[in-house]
């Protein structure tokens, strides 16, 4: 059982990010494929890629500065085990220990990464890099994919006996939740926990819908849950917890500032809160500048924002 880290409560009151980034957290809701330090990228690459701005809501910016700006680089022989290894940088530079990271298994399709280059990858710079973190590989899959493309792509990846969960990301109404069902069943069947994008945009009723329909453990972002006082209640007694990204969400537009993000409101009505990364290659900024942005904003004390650290360190 974690115990309260008293350092971690005086770092965040100092404004000392050395010191959190050395103070033991999780990162729950993490893409590997964007979760690299970006110096290591663009040390690689030869030259700086362009920062990631979005002029409106939703995903669709996020995607075209994918399609845009990230896919030259990933075209370029190693760039793919450049972005494993440049994730686990990260990853270890800001102090996580427990490590959910995603490894989207339809990208190696676009790239010519097969599933055995993908997971050799990860088990190789986990324990070149980061052998101390404890890494749960997760599979995640876009829900714009038709269910049998994806059912297609997952099961090679299950012949590893690596992934311990899996995700459902990208555009909220691309299609039917209930859709996935399948996908789902079929995961839960494997053996593997049960996540996917839910209240990123969406509502507090799509975060409950996802949740009931595919019989979820977790939500990644959930934030929309924070409008119905019902629908966190409901999380509550099915001890749901939401994997929150708050610069993800304000760079995406979904939420003005550090000051009105909901994650606040869902602390306040217990429901079960956890800060992570999502994409820190687009957003720079890793968990531990989170958690010292939510104590600057005044949206949190700092023994709030450890009770949140424990709650990922579980």
């Amino acid at each position: 059982m974690p115990v309260t880290d008293l350092s971690f409560i005086t770092a965040l009151e100092d404004g000392n990010l050395k010191a959190i980034r050395s103070i033991p957290k999780s990162d729950l809701h993490n893409h590997a494929m964007l979760g690299g330090k970006a110096s290591v990228i663009q040390k690689f690459y030869g030259q700086k890629l362009q920062p990631f701005r979005a002029r409106q809501m939703g995903i669709e910016p996020l995607n075209r500065w994918i399609s845009e700006v990230y896919a030259p680089f990933m075209k370029m022989d190693g760039a793919f085990e450049k972005a494993v290894e440049a994730a686990f940088i990260q990853a270890k530079q800001d102090g996580v220990k427990v490590l959910e990271m995603s490894m989207d298994g339809f990208f190696g399709s676009l790239f010519n990464v097969s599933p055995h280059r993908a997971v050799e990858s990860l088990r190789y710079y986990h324990g070149l890099i980061a052998r101390e973190i404890e890494f749960r590989p997760e599979l995640g899959f876009p829900k714009t994919l038709p269910l049998r493309t994806i059912l297609k792509h997952l099961e090679p990846f299950l012949a590893f006996d690596y992934f311990r969960s899996v995700d459902l990301y990208d555009d909220e109404q691309a299609q039917p939740i209930e859709n996935f069902r399948e996908l789902f069943r079929f995961a839960r069947k494997a053996g593997l926990k049960l996540k996917a994008h839910a209240g990123e945009f969406g509502n507090a009723e799509s975060v409950r819908k996802a949740v009931e329909t595919l019989g979820l453990d977790e939500v990644q972002h959930g934030i929309g849950a924070a409008d119905s006082p019902e629908v966190m209640r409901w999380l509550v007694l099915n001890s749901i917890r939401l994997n929150v990204c708050p610069e993800s969400n304000i760079k995406l537009k979904r939420v003005k500032s550090y000051k009105t993000h909901p994650i606040r409101i869902l602390f306040d009505h217990g429901v079960k809160v956890t800060v992570n990364s999502d994409d820190a290659l687009l957003f720079r900024a890793g968990v531990s500048d989170q958690f010292l942005k939510l104590f600057k904003s005044g949206l949190f004390s700092a023994p709030e924002l450890e009770t949140i650290r424990l709650n990922g360190m579980s």
